[in-house]
């Protein structure tokens, strides 16, 4: 372990005091994790004007995903709507649709934007490509049914936090490389890029308490890889094991100094500039794993979430 590591944002130290910490997970742990109610959505939507539809889409295999489409109720809308394909986090072992639903949320406030959520299967159920297939599947259908859905194909945004920030990572690479659909840009929150847990900070968040430490990025890891190994593991699967990022669409991506993914997703961006591509990348020195989502009232969080939100007016034309 290194002992030395950078020091929390004061605000969120202060707000962590009261959150149940751990340093490990277990079968047992991450049954009882399950458990817990999932989020509630419904209040989420109360005070906005959304209309909701439940849709499933056939995996590859034909395993129903189910997809939530979350539109601005605006009859008198003409104009085709950017919308933002979200893929919750929960270090590819738990969490659903509506998990951190309240991120792309805003904005459907803020842009009029179609929010579709994917609840892809989870590991250790579901190992290899089956998660980021199943992303895949439900991003194909997006795009397919665009004019249906009101959405302007030319403004599909793949976003996604935590694990699903390291599956949107993998879905655009995926896109990209089989030329369909086309996607404007990803934004990538803290996302879990490497399986191989071995970069500074990575050690660095090891062997304490946190809100996700290398010992638990190592469990969701060993659970989505099953039995592969070594060069069996596909980039789609570990983005950071990618030969070439060129080719991409503008990307976002950020990161705390205080936490487990800071150097992997530091990474991801030089490699996107050094293959010619355009990436902007925020380290928001003292903020933990998530912090933006678990705290979105310290300043920290609203001044990194207005952030996201600032960039995507800059890079969607018509927003």
């Amino acid at each position: 372990m290194t002992a030395t590591r950078p020091a929390l944002d004061p605000e969120l130290r202060e707000l962590l005091v009261d959150m149940p910490l751990m340093s490990r997970l277990s079968a047992e742990v991450l049954t009882q994790l399950r458990r817990m109610p999932s989020t509630p959505v419904d209040s989420l939507l109360t005070h906005r004007q959304v209309d909701r539809r439940e849709i499933t889409v056939s995996a590859e295999d034909g395993a129903p995903i189910p997809l939530s489409v979350l539109s601005p109720a605006d009859s008198k809308r003409t104009a085709a709507a950017p919308c933002v394909y979200w893929i919750h986090g929960g270090g590819m072992v738990m969490g659903d649709r509506f998990s951190q639903i309240d991120i792309p949320l805003e904005w459907l406030d803020e842009f009029g934007a179609v929010v579709v959520s994917v609840d892809y299967r989870l590991a250790p159920e579901a190992t290899g490509t089956t998660l980021v297939d199943d992303c895949y599947q439900g991003l194909l259908w997006v795009a397919e049914h665009a004019a249906e859905l009101g959405v302007d194909p030319a403004r599909i945004v793949v976003a996604g936090a935590s694990a699903g920030g390291g599956l949107a990572a993998g879905v655009t690479l995926l896109a990209r490389d089989l030329g369909t659909p086309a996607i404007a840009a990803q934004m990538l929150i803290c996302p879990m890029l490497d399986h191989r847990n071995a970069t500074l900070s990575s050690r660095q968040y090891s062997g304490v308490p946190g809100v996700w430490t290398g010992e638990m990025n190592e469990f969701g890891w060993r659970a989505v890889l099953g039995d592969l190994t070594g060069a069996q593991v596909p980039a789609y699967v570990s983005p950071a094991l990618a030969d070439d990022l060129s080719g991409l669409p503008t990307t976002y991506i950020d990161t705390g100094s205080a936490e487990v993914f800071r150097d992997e997703d530091t990474d991801y961006a030089t490699r996107i500039w050094a293959a010619g591509g355009q990436a902007e990348l925020h380290v928001w020195a003292g903020g933990c794993h998530g912090f933006d989502a678990l705290y979105p009232q310290a300043r920290i969080s609203a001044t990194a979430r207005r952030t996201r939100t600032d960039w995507l007016a800059r890079v969607l034309p018509g927003t």
